[in-house]
């Protein structure tokens, strides 16, 4: 019997999932590995070059390691799972003139769920992720996630969407450690080739970061059904002509192809009459928001105000103080100060201090 008994560890061939798996196969867990296949060029489109963490050279990567530390590895296919759900609302979203945020829906719906579904068969108790987050429990009982030590590599804000039930069997072994941290722990392992490994920070189906391209695969005439749209100012002036809504983001400024004189940026983007609203950069500011399909993680609910709460409306924000009130099953936030480029379909992701009160997406 293990000192810890038996986990499964997400191990996508990268190095924290990897260091990750050898920490805990160091502490004295029963490690077992397993690496999710979600989606291939064949399938989903892109470019000719899988890279990232479903190529097969990230998955042999995985399973060489593993037979090295000697505890077992698996490969799981969920390609169906992921692509009917993830791709499908990437493409959605993107057809409704929102922004999506793929990565939260991947670990809400599709990765934690096959995690402990396959952890069930091999009876495992625990999950692990190579997730840079911290997870505690409280004298409530509710399981709370904290931001990593890393703050340049924080990963709370893809995870709000995480249940209470999931969280309870979930730990981060790298939440208390920096990137370079894990760096010299590969070395210090012999894993040279590991610890050089680049960052992958584009969406893990569109690896050349090119999700128009991506969007033109998957929907058979769109650049022909969407051509022609107009760009309008806020007075509903007509300015010019796009090439298809679907292909702006708010908050965009470069490649709008047309020349206005002075910075134009993405406002608004109305899907039903393919128009895009262009204004000036004050006229991105919001002071309010609304957030739907609220996951709360301290607390069950928030129906009393509460200030001094750090919202992040992107990945790499910084966060802007806010009050917050829950209002059914809506959040809405008012922001001390003005905040910029509110798009519509990414997360807002709530803080206090570093804990993670929760999240939704933005009206």
């Amino acid at each position: 019997m293990s000192k810890h008994g038996r986990i499964l560890v997400a191990m996508s061939g990268g190095v924290d999932s990897s260091v990750a798996a050898v920490m805990l196969h160091e502490q004295g867990y029963e490690v077992i590995g397993l690496t999710m296949k979600t989606w291939d060029y064949a399938t989903s489109g892109g470019s000719s070059k899988e890279t990232g963490c479903c190529s097969l050279d990230s998955i042999n990567d995985a399973r060489t390691l593993a037979v090295n530390y000697g505890f077992p590895h698996y490969i799981l296919d969920i390609r169906d799972e992921f692509g009917d759900f993830v791709i499908d609302n990437f493409v959605d979203e993107y057809l409704a003139g929102r922004t999506p945020n793929p990565c939260v829906l991947c670990n809400t719906h599709i990765k934690w769920e096959a995690l402990l579904k396959r952890a069930n068969k091999l009876d495992c108790e625990f999950i692990a992720t190579g997730h840079y987050a911290n997870i505690r429990q409280q004298d409530s009982g509710r399981y709370v996630i904290s931001k990593g030590k890393d703050e340049n590599k924080d990963q709370s804000y893809v995870l709000w969407g995480v249940s209470q039930e999931n969280l309870s069997r979930t730990k981060f072994p790298l939440g208390s450690f920096a990137k370079a941290d894990i760096r010299q722990m590969a070395l210090d392992m012999g894993q040279e080739e590991l610890a050089k490994k680049s960052e992958s920070y584009e969406i893990c189906f569109v690896p050349d970061n090119d999700y128009r391209a991506f969007l033109k695969h998957k929907v058979e005439d769109l650049e022909d059904r969407v051509a022609g749209g107009n760009f309008i100012n806020s007075q509903g002036m007509i300015i010019g002509q796009h090439k298809g809504y679907p292909f702006y983001t708010i908050g965009q400024r470069k490649g709008l192809g047309v020349a206005f004189g002075e910075p134009m940026f993405v406002t608004q983007i109305l899907p039903e009459s393919n128009t895009v609203v262009l204004g000036r950069a004050d006229e991105l500011e919001r002071k309010e928001a609304m957030v739907r399909n609220i996951n709360l993680v301290k607390y069950e609910n928030i129906y009393e105000p509460m200030d001094n709460v750090i919202t992040k409306i992107r990945y790499k924000d910084a966060g802007m103080l806010s009050t917050i009130v829950q209002e059914k099953d809506q959040m809405r936030v008012v922001f001390d100060h003005n905040v910029s480029a509110i798009a519509p379909g990414q997360s807002a992701v709530f803080y206090e201090g570093n804990d993670l009160l929760g999240g939704g997406f933005l009206v």
